[in-house]
């Protein structure tokens, strides 16, 4: 058979398949793995068991700290060449049982085309698109060169060293030439960088009095709120991004706006800050004498957090009585938007759909991200999220198949080149 005939057989072999992907979906989400605690065994057993059926798969179970649980599998093809990862993470956010979920969070129920469940976007439908693609590449292992490879990390949410990191840093073949994430996004949008992100905890001090005798006390409030307000003026930082991210943001704007909303990107191309929590006093007539916050600070390409956290200490300096300190730091990261498999998984994308698609940078963070600290080259192509955190998250069914095919085909395209 020639490639030509050999792909289109992997093509029709995963329309004889869309069910057996629906059922590897519904099969993750019912084994749970909210994080907090990030307790990811129960579905760690599930994909064990499923990729131990794949012919000639070597599937370890890799550990750092319970009960953060990895898994890493690799099948080999008909000669040496290179490595493609598909990544994806196992834990999820909390279940949210007292919300007015239709369905149970676990129920992994489908109705009217879409597929429900706590975690089915973010990122077990990803995972099974993955799977399903690792699957039946092996069926097809005379027919490409290299390895294929799987990671699935038990720490994403709480974006911690024992999931992603800890693979990449104890498993030689967890890394690669390239790598497909399946996370949240959309069947319209490839995605090739992230932004940053730095993760502040600020504290004020004051001194305490009665709330009538605001002359004999300092509000410690007030002290946090002059440096929240200061805090919001790094929007204004200049961004100095290269050519190629700020071309790739704009020509994408028109298709990746329709899907993730107005103004993204400008918030692509700026630094952005979330006040996540704030707290202070103990009474309404007590001056109080302390006050805490914390802030969630997003990087675009083009802006360090070297530079970021130098700004930060030349706001706070001039006020009295607060201190902040760093609970996270990371560097925004980006693959060559014109790189093979940004281009590979954005050709087969636009096949599968039927339409154009952008290649765009995204806002959110993932797992992506160690991957190109380590210079591997990674896209994100994953199911658009419809109520994730919230009551009754759901994807719809034909984009679950859309995803697994993209993956699929890029993955024969890359390792047949």
């Amino acid at each position: 058979m020639t490639r030509r005939d050999l792909r289109e057989a992997l093509l029709a072999r995963l329309g004889q398949n869309r069910e057996r992907l629906t059922a590897i979906a519904q099969a993750l989400i019912r084994a749970p793995s909210p994080n907090p605690p990030g307790d990811t065994k129960a579905v760690a057993r599930v994909a064990l068991d499923l990729l131990r059926a794949v012919p000639g798969a070597e599937v370890e179970e890799v550990t750092a700290q319970q009960p953060f649980v990895n898994l890493v599998a690799r099948i080999r093809g008909n000669a040496k060449g290179r490595r493609l990862i598909f990544n994806g993470h196992l834990d999820t956010f909390p279940l949210g049982e007292t919300l007015a979920w239709t369905h149970t969070p676990l129920s992994g129920v489908v109705a009217e085309g879409r597929l429900f469940g706590r975690g089915v976007s973010d990122m077990k439908g990803g995972i099974a698109c993955s799977m399903l693609a690792f699957h039946l590449l092996a069926e097809l292992r005379d027919a490409w060169r290299g390895e294929l490879v799987v990671t699935l990390a038990g720490d994403e949410e709480s974006m911690g060293p024992h999931g992603t990191k800890h693979l990449l840093d104890t498993i030689a073949h967890a890394t690669g030439d390239a790598m497909i994430c399946g996370d949240a996004g959309s069947s319209d949008v490839v995605r090739f960088g992230e932004k940053g992100l730095l993760w502040l905890e600020m504290n004020a001090t004051g001194v305490p009095a009665h709330g009538a005798h605001v002359h004999r006390g300092v509000n410690a409030i007030d002290r946090l709120r002059r440096a929240l307000d200061a805090l919001d003026t790094l929007r204004s930082l200049p961004v100095n991004a290269p050519a190629p991210v700020k071309r790739a943001i704009e020509a994408a704007m028109p298709i990746s706006e329709t899907a993730s909303g107005a103004g993204e990107a400008q918030v692509l191309g700026q630094v952005t800050v979330n006040l996540g929590t704030i707290a202070g006093g103990v009474s309404t007539n007590l001056i109080p004498a302390s006050a805490n916050a914390t802030a969630d600070i997003r990087l675009p390409v083009g802006v360090s957090t070297a530079a970021v956290e130098q700004r930060i200490g030349e706001l706070m300096s001039s006020i009295e009585g607060v201190s902040w300190r760093v609970l996270r730091r990371f560097e925004p990261s980006w693959t060559d938007p014109d790189h093979e498999i940004v281009r590979l998984v954005a050709a087969n994308a636009q096949s599968v759909i039927g339409r154009p698609v952008a290649v765009n940078m995204r806002v959110g963070a993932s797992d992506a991200r160690w991957y190109r600290m380590r210079g591997v080259p990674t896209v994100v192509y994953g199911l658009t999220p419809h109520n994730m955190g919230a009551a009754d998250e759901h994807v719809l069914v034909d984009e679950l198949h859309a995803i697994a095919t993209v993956h699929a085909l890029a993955a024969f395209d890359f390792l047949t080149a």
